[in-house]
C-alpha cells in the first residue's frame, strides 16, 4: 500500500522480535529503514533479506542511542520516523531487584528511548519538518506482575515521556505515540519462558488456549499497527498510549 513511501525510518531494537517485524513492515510499505541491535549474527540476515541497513549499537549507552539517529541521518540525510522497540524483560520483584538490575532496565527501557527521541526531534525541528515517533511499551506500564517490578517502572516512565514529548512538540507537527503490547509470541519471549518459568515446548499452545482470542499477540499484527501510527493515515493522533491487547485493564467480573 505504500503507507511509508519515501520515508526514512529508524527502528531501535529492530534485529529481532517485534522490532524485526516493524523493520519488515516498514520496508514493505516503501520506507528506507535503518535498524539497530547488538547481535550482528541475528541482524545481518534480516538486513540482507529486507535491504534495511543494520547499525550495531548498545542502547544502554545514551551516546550510542543518540548516535543511532546520527547514523541514519548520515546515511539518508534525515529521519522521518523513529520507533523505540528495544526492551529488557529480565525478572525482578520489589524485594529482590538489585540496583544493578534496576539500572539495566532504566537504561534500555527508558533512557535509550529518551535520548534517541532527543536526537530525532532535534533533526526534525532543525529541518522544520514533521515527523512521527512510536514507542513500544507494555501493558505492564499499568502495574504489571510482581516479578516485573523494574520493567513495569521503566515502561510507566516511558508512557509519561511519550505524552510529554507529544505535548511539547505538537506545534512542530511531530506526533509521538506509544503502544502497550500484551503477551506476544516472539523468540525472546520463548527464551524468557524457558529461562525464568521452566516452560516446555508446548508453552505457546497452553498460553494461547488461556487467552480470550485463543492466541498470543502476533508480531506481524503489531508491526502493521505501528506502521499505521507512523504513517499519515493515522491523521492527527498524538500523545496516545494505546493498549494493544486482548485483556482489558480495569475490567473485572
Amino acid at each position: 500500500m505504500g503507507l511509508l513511501e519515501d520515508k526514512i525510518v529508524l527502528v531501535n531494537g529492530g534485529s529481532q522480535g517485534v522490532g524485526a517485524g516493524i523493520v519488515r513492515a516498514a520496508v514493505r510499505e516503501g520506507a528506507a529503514v535503518v535498524f539497530t541491535g547488538r547481535r550482528a549474527e541475528v541482524a545481518e540476515p534480516l538486513a540482507a533479506d529486507t535491504g534495511a541497513r543494520f547499525v550495531r549499537a548498545d542502547l544502554s549507552d545514551p551516546e550510542q542511542a543518540r548516535a543511532s539517529v546520527v547514523r541514519a541521518v548520515d546515511t539518508h540525510g534525515r529521519v522521518d520516523c523513529l520507533v523505540n522497540a528495544a526492551g529488557l524483560t529480565s525478572r525482578g520483584s520489589l524485594l529482590d531487584t538489585t540496583p544493578e538490575l534496576f539500572e539495566a532496565h532504566m537504561a534500555i527501557n527508558l533512557r535509550a528511548p529518551f535520548f534517541a527521541m532527543q536526537a530525532a526531534v532535534a533533526d526534525m525541528t532543525a529541518r522544520k519538518a514533521p515527523g512521527t515517533i512510536v514507542n513500544i511499551l507494555s501493558n505492564c506500564a499499568h502495574g504489571g506482575p510482581p516479578h516485573l517490578a523494574p520493567y513495569s517502572a521503566a515502561k510507566a516512565g516511558l508512557a509519561g515521556l511519550t505524552r510529554n514529548a507529544a505535548y511539547a512538540h505538537r506545534w512542530d507537527r511531530i506526533r509521538v505515540n506509544g503502544v502497550n503490547i500484551g503477551w506476544t509470541d516472539t523468540e525472546g519471549e520463548d527464551a524468557t519462558q524457558r529461562a525464568f518459568h521452566g516452560a516446555g515446548d508446548d508453552w505457546r499452545e497452553e498460553a494461547a488456549a488461556a487467552q480470550p482470542m485463543g492466541k498470543l499477540g502476533q508480531v506481524d499484527e503489531i508491526a502493521d499497527f505501528v506502521v499505521f501510527l507512523l504513517s499519515e493515515r493515522s491523521g492527527v493522533v498524538t500523545g496516545s498510549v494505546i493498549d494493544w491487547d486482548q485483556n482489558v485493564i480495569g475490567g473485572f467480573g
